[in-house]
């Protein structure tokens, strides 16, 4: 899915005549290689494919993964996301929609939640994760981190709705209930519509009990990371289980009108955290939920 090599290849069409493109221009620049060579690679023989629902394909991608161990398609799966689109054309086309912060001060860049928010900061990365059915995690003798147990996907809707409803789904394919959760990997973006609409979408799914919750942005440290941003904050969530604690949403320093819950401000949090949900909520109306909890027999 290299954006890198389209952006240089049509500056090559245009310069020098189609002879010149790289014949290997369609395999680098379609995205469902990425799952394609890790397969190869790695003697992967069962499901190979690839999810594209902009920021939430690396939840997506998690999510299907564990339906296909559900219903029985595979003992094992490698799944996550990964982006590399720092180009010229990448940000210009974000900087032409509007939704990149423009602020000179770096470290008032990337605030999710915050009244000052007005952008993303762009990142890039990957995040991917083995997932494996419980019996053969155990046949193999596997260090298990934490188990998925509930996923919920969604379209979009402007009042929070269809955002809340993967949360809700989620939930329900979990077998738990709001007070469960402790910790919400929000998609927190640090734009203003996302950040409020997404407050308003923990609300309908957690209710009261959205009031107790800790809340926070990864992309506060590392910037939206699109379609590995799932991914990533996956990880997060894996390892606030594991790790006991919190991170902060670093620069938030006073939230907006709207943005009303606990967004883990100024330092991290040690807590025990036995339930985790991870939203990712992608351009074009994409909303997905993971749940995840600590792992016991």
């Amino acid at each position: 899915g290299s954006l890198q090599a389209m952006e240089k290849d049509v500056k090559k069409l245009n310069e020098k005549g189609p002879s010149r493109v790289n014949p290997l221009l369609v395999p680098l620049m379609i995205s469902n290689m990425a799952a394609g060579n890790v397969a190869i690679q790695f003697g992967l023989k069962g499901k190979c494919f690839n999810v594209v629902t902009a920021c939430a394909t690396g939840t997506h991608s998690i999510g299907e993964a564990f339906r296909s161990i559900q219903y029985g398609e595979a003992d094992v799966m490698v799944a996550g996301g990964a982006e590399a689109s720092i180009t010229p054309i990448g940000i210009a086309g974000f900087t032409s929609l509007t939704a990149l912060n423009t602020t000179e001060d770096a470290s008032r860049a990337s605030i999710p939640f915050d009244e000052d928010r007005n952008g993303f900061v762009m990142g890039e990365g990957a995040g991917v994760v083995v997932l494996e059915s419980l019996e053969h995690a155990k046949a193999r003798g596997a260090n298990i981190l934490a188990e998925v147990v509930g996923y919920g996907a969604t379209s979009p809707a402007e009042d929070g709705s269809g955002a809340a409803r993967a949360m809700e789904n989620a939930m329900k394919d979990a077998g738990i209930t709001a007070e469960d959760i402790d910790y919400v990997n929000a998609h927190g973006t640090s734009t203003h519509h996302n950040d409020l609409f997404e407050t308003k979408a923990i609300r309908l799914a957690l209710g009261d009990h959205a009031e107790k919750v800790k809340i926070n942005s990864t992309k506060s440290m590392i910037g939206h990371l699109l379609g590995a941003a799932g991914g990533v904050e996956f990880i997060t969530c894996v390892k606030s289980i594991q790790d006991g604690f919190v991170h902060a949403t670093v620069g938030l320093e006073k939230p907006g009108e709207g943005c009303d819950l606990d967004y883990t401000m100024g330092d991290g949090v040690s807590m025990n955290v036995d339930v985790a949900i991870s939203n990712s909520l992608g351009f074009g109306g994409h909303n997905a939920s993971l749940i995840v909890k600590k792992f016991s027999e």
